[in-house]
């Protein structure tokens, strides 16, 4: 089975680039560590901390249309509910399940999932 590190999507409004043509389909790759750290030394995400889903995203899309670079002038001219559904499915994407493991209260016989954390964190149910 092999590990998926690509995300076709679709976006709800579409870009529309300089000569009025309309992207909808892209993709959009894992994150790695140097995705999330080097914004951080970023002027425009120092003065403006909301900047750093901007210069994100146009990391990790890799794909918008016919589009040939993505960069944060394309990510910046997205409509709103674009931006919103970029940032969304990069959370999804992204962010790690909790395992969760399926059991049997003993006393009652209730089943339930546990999410077991193999950090520091308290364990929830």
């Amino acid at each position: 089975m092999a590990f998926n590190t690509e995300y076709e999507f679709e976006l709800p409004r579409g870009y529309v680039d300089e000569n009025g043509n309309l992207h909808k389909r892209g993709v959009m790759r894992l994150a790695t560590a140097a995705d999330e750290i080097l914004p951080m030394r970023d002027q425009r995400v120092q003065q403006n901390p909301g900047y750093l889903s901007i210069i994100l995203l146009a990391r990790v899309v890799t794909k918008l249309g016919e589009v040939r670079a993505i960069d944060t002038r394309v990510i910046e001219r997205l409509f709103t509910a674009d931006l919103a559904y970029l940032q969304n499915l990069y959370r999804t994407i992204n962010e790690v399940d909790v395992p969760k493991v399926h059991t049997v209260c003993p006393k009652c016989d209730h089943e339930f999932d546990v999410n077991v954390s193999f950090l520091n964190d308290p364990v929830e149910a």
